[in-house]
């Protein structure tokens, strides 16, 4: 028999829309994102496991998705959400156009190390990143486990003349974050390391606070089984927290928004800002930064951008075949 916390299956594919929708710039190798919504009793969930992705792994996204859409979230305590803007990695002369998307952010997230591009890449982005944005501005670089340890060292080295606030999954493993910290704090290298993957693809995710491997840990909804399930797994491990997206349409965003309102501490803009990144939306009142910050409201998916945007057959049928799967493993438990 089903859990009365997973509804049926019937239920869920009866309401199951699936988009597909491009990019505006490639981002981690993403040209067109796309997700499957279903609609509950309590509104809209968004199941978007990028294609790689599991079935174990992928039916915590379902989770999430169950939880919007069924059971609701956790009660506020904060009404706007600051956020960053993201800069994927551009060249150095389209970094102006990508902040002019991001009204009023004073915080950018900077994408290095991606494959194929060069340290003199990412040094020149994050250079043109604090012209634009001034010397007020706060920076932070995500690396996606992108280098070693010693790379990482003299990357940060050399990026750290641009004022940063940390760095991003520097390196791919929980031990090599915590080598790494060892070294930044043995060479006299003042930036902050967060764990981001090392959290939200971990099988055990306190075993970044029990290794000393992060000053900031990176959750994102989704990933971790829900608003819930996050909030909980950011309170045991008790670092600072920051919110972040999965490249999500306004539906994925607004879960990140009431993660994001729960928390009892918010030291740093949120990463909720990427649906920016997307050539559209579900929605007519996207979620996107005003002022620097996301207002809490409620989401109203349009029907007509549902159409327009509605993925071809075959997809339909790979993401509904997705579901049903990932239903029978959170039926299980």
């Amino acid at each position: 028999m089903t859990s009365p916390l997973v509804p049926d299956l019937a239920e869920m594919l009866d309401t199951l829309s699936v988009v597909q929708i491009p990019m505006r710039v490639r981002f981690r190798g993403v040209t067109v994102r796309e997700a499957a919504l279903i609609r509950g009793p309590e509104g809209w969930g968004e199941f978007a496991p990028f294609p790689e992705y599991d079935d174990a792994e992928s039916s915590r996204w379902l989770a999430a998705a169950i939880e919007a859409g069924w059971v609701g979230w956790p009660d506020p305590v904060r009404e706007a959400i600051p956020v960053n803007a993201t800069v994927p990695a551009v060249a150095a002369h389209e970094v102006a156009g990508v902040l002019q998307r991001y009204d009023g952010c004073t915080t950018a997230k900077v994408k290095v190390a991606e494959r194929g591009q060069l340290l003199r890449d990412d040094l020149d982005r994050v250079s043109e990143v604090r012209d634009v944005m001034g010397p007020g501005a706060r920076i932070r670089v995500d690396a996606n486990g992108g280098w070693t340890v010693s790379e990482a060292v003299d990357a940060l080295r050399r990026l750290a003349a641009y004022g940063l606030e940390y760095a991003e999954q520097p390196c791919a493993g929980v031990e090599e974050l915590a080598s790494l910290r060892i070294a930044l704090a043995r060479q006299g290298i003042d930036v902050l390391v967060a764990a981001d993957e090392s959290i939200r693809r971990a099988s055990d995710p306190m075993r970044v606070v029990r290794e000393g491997a992060a000053d900031v840990i990176v959750v994102k909804v989704a990933p971790l089984g829900g608003v819930r399930s996050a909030l909980a797994i950011a309170q045991e491990c008790g670092l600072p927290t920051v919110v972040s997206s999965a490249l999500d349409t306004s539906v994925g965003i607004r879960a990140g928004l009431a993660l994001a309102a729960a928390l009892p501490e918010l030291p740093f803009a949120c990463g909720l800002s990427t649906v920016e990144l997307m050539a559209g939306d579900v929605t007519n009142d996207s979620l996107v930064p005003q002022a620097g910050s996301i207002a809490l409201r409620d989401l109203m998916v349009d029907p007509a951008l549902l159409d327009r945007w509605q993925a071809p057959a075959d997809r339909q049928r790979w993401w509904r075949e997705r579901v049903i799967r990932c239903h029978a493993h959170c039926v299980r438990g």
